[in-house]
């Protein structure tokens, strides 16, 4: 599968572990950053790793910051994106079976290398559903491009 990754300086030793990790699997990895633990603003680096996963360059994208919400919250805003900030397997399976979700975020304070492997394979191995979870999903697809009633009033 290929896969982007992205941190920030406060997720940098969690993403050179998953790096290597997804590649000793078979994955094809793109890296993008950041490649110290000099400080740096997630951001730009998480929404340049999300806008592949919404271009369908990479199936799925993993991104890291020391709480995992600054990193949510950017990826959430590039449409076609369903990230899922996740600390445990059954969550991050369960992300991806009900809401097909493409991208999984890590707190890099909050889940060890060891744990972050377990919830990664979790979820890289989990299917979307389907049936009912996908008339969710699209209703999420509709959102996002602003296609519910009211909602070009409430764009200002």
């Amino acid at each position: 599968m290929r896969i982007v990754i992205a941190t920030d300086h406060g997720g940098f030793k969690l993403k050179e572990t998953l790096v290597r990790f997804l590649k000793s699997k078979g994955h094809t990895v793109k890296d993008m950053g950041t490649f110290s633990e000099e400080a740096c603003d997630y951001p730009v680096i998480g929404y340049k790793a999300a806008k592949l996963v919404a271009a369908k360059s990479y199936a799925r994208g993993v991104l890291i910051c020391k709480t995992g919400i600054g990193m949510s919250m950017v990826a959430n805003k590039v449409r076609g994106v369903r990230a899922a900030l996740c600390d445990r397997e059954d969550i991050a399976a369960s992300s991806k079976e009900h809401n097909d979700s493409n991208v999984l975020v890590f707190a890099a304070n909050i889940v060890t290398p060891s744990k972050a492997k377990k919830i990664l394979s979790s979820w890289l191995g989990a299917r979307h559903l389907a049936g009912r979870h996908a008339r969710r999903v699209s209703q999420i697809k509709k959102i996002e491009g602003f296609e519910y009633e009211g909602a070009k009033k409430d764009r200002s």
